[in-house]
């Protein structure tokens, strides 16, 4: 917030007509491939790492291990659901939203419960193509949503001063 006596706003100026405002289209999805590389380089440490191990208990018999398709799916599901949900429940943001200036917010612009944003984070990654509903909605709500009275918002500000950000 801008304090009268410096002058000064952590908000740029060019933003601060979108600040409160819903995230349109393209840059929720910037937000979600940032996201999607998170969590393929979490998928990949993690598969470095047990091949290390591996190799520390056996070097002479080492080979990499097969993940199989399926492991690596429902891996790549369950640690995208717990980084979500971490992220929306601590600060209303993942990654992609800070890189983005996003932030998820509930249906009276607060940042979401451990539950609310559980059952979101799990929506999010069994539907990741409802959020192209965006592109559609008028009032850019993905089925997300508009299912669970939830919100992605413009918000630069570093700590979450929500309540009202245009959400309603």
């Amino acid at each position: 917030m801008e304090t009268p006596d410096s002058g000064v706003s952590p908000l740029p100026r060019e933003a601060r007509p979108y600040q409160g405002r819903r995230a349109g289209v393209v840059t929720r999805v910037i937000a979600a491939a940032i996201d999607s590389a998170v969590i393929c380089l979490v998928l990949a440490a993690g598969y470095v790492g047990y091949a290390g191990i591996r190799f520390l208990f056996d070097p002479r018999g080492f080979s990499f291990p097969d993940a199989g398709v399926v492991f690596s799916l429902v891996a790549g599901f369950a640690v995208l659901v717990v980084y979500l949900t971490a992220a929306w429940w601590i600060s209303g943001r993942s990654y992609g939203c800070l890189v983005m200036g996003l932030r998820v917010v509930n249906h009276r612009g607060e940042r979401l419960r451990l539950t609310g944003a559980f059952v979101r984070a799990l929506f999010c990654a069994a539907l990741p193509i409802g959020l192209l509903w965006v592109a559609v909605n008028r009032e850019n709500r993905s089925v997300q949503d508009m299912v669970l009275r939830t919100s992605v918002i413009y918000d630069w500000q570093p700590h979450a001063e929500l309540h009202n950000h245009g959400t309603t």
